[in-house]
This record gives structure tokens, C-alpha cells and sequence, in this order.
């Protein structure tokens, strides 16, 4: 039986609602020292946000941190699964999205987020690592 993504996955994942600042970002990843927090629009999922994509999008350009909301530098209509799906799954959505990272919802509900070091414990994803990390990056 194929392991499913729920039992890989970081239940309770870390979420921001789209106006939130850049600050209350990096502050909420330091404090719980993780490297993405789920952004969300009307409380369902729209983009996920990652350190790179902070010191990429903002810090690079000189933004202003303190004012510049996390939904304007996320990776919007991130690519989502659900629990059920299978570690199988969430390895060729990663591949073939070319992510590390893919929020787990329960409808448009966040429930956890699965990485690629999740899924590759479960084995397998040797060959997924190594697209995805040949890939360009996506800013």
C-alpha cells in the first residue's frame, strides 16, 4: 500500500493572510523556523511564500518590508494536493511543477504542507530532486 501524503506531511502549517507585511513574514518563518508559510485570500489558500522568494522579490529590489504585503511577492495559484493523494502523487506534481513545496488542502482549506525532503524520505525521489533542482528558478 502506497503511503499517502498526510502521512508525511506538516499538519498545521503557518498562514498569512495576503495583506500581512513582508516583516510579519520573515518574523512568523524565523519564529517557527520554517522556510514557507501558506498565503491566503479570504482564508483559502491562494500562494505559498518562501524565504527565496523574499530575499528574491523584495530584499534584492530594495523594497520597503514594512509595507510591501506578502500576497504582492508569493507564488500565487500555488499548485495544491490533498491528503489522500499518495507520496507517488506529490512527487510527479512536484516534478512536473518544478516546486519544492506544495500546500495540502481539504477543499481550499490549508491542512499542512508536504516538501520534497518529505516525500523523499519515503524514497523515490531521487529523480524528481534532481529535475527540480536543475529547473530555473521561478522569480
Amino acid at each position: 500500500m502506497s503511503t499517502l501524503v498526510r502521512d508525511v506531511m506538516t499538519a498545521d502549517p503557518v498562514t498569512l493572510d495576503s495583506t500581512a507585511t513582508v516583516v510579519d513574514a520573515a518574523k512568523a518563518m524565523r519564529d517557527s523556523d520554517i522556510g514557507a508559510v501558506i498565503v491566503l485570500d479570504s482564508g483559502t489558500t491562494c500562494g505559498i511564500l518562501t524565504d527565496r522568494d523574499i530575499a528574491i522579490r523584495a530584499v534584492a529590489d530594495g523594497e520597503d518590508l514594512a509595507s510591501m504585503s506578502v500576497g504582492s511577492i508569493c507564488s500565487a495559484n500555488a499548485t495544491t494536493i490533498t491528503a489522500d493523494a499518495t507520496v507517488e502523487d506529490a512527487l510527479a506534481v512536484m516534478q512536473r511543477e518544478d516546486v519544492r513545496r506544495l500546500p495540502v488542502v481539504d477543499g481550499d482549506l490549508p491542512i499542512g504542507i508536504v516538501s520534497l525532503g518529505d516525500v523523499s524520505q519515503e524514497g523515490g525521489a531521487g529523480e524528481a530532486l534532481a529535475d527540480i533542482s536543475a529547473a530555473p528558478a521561478n522569480n
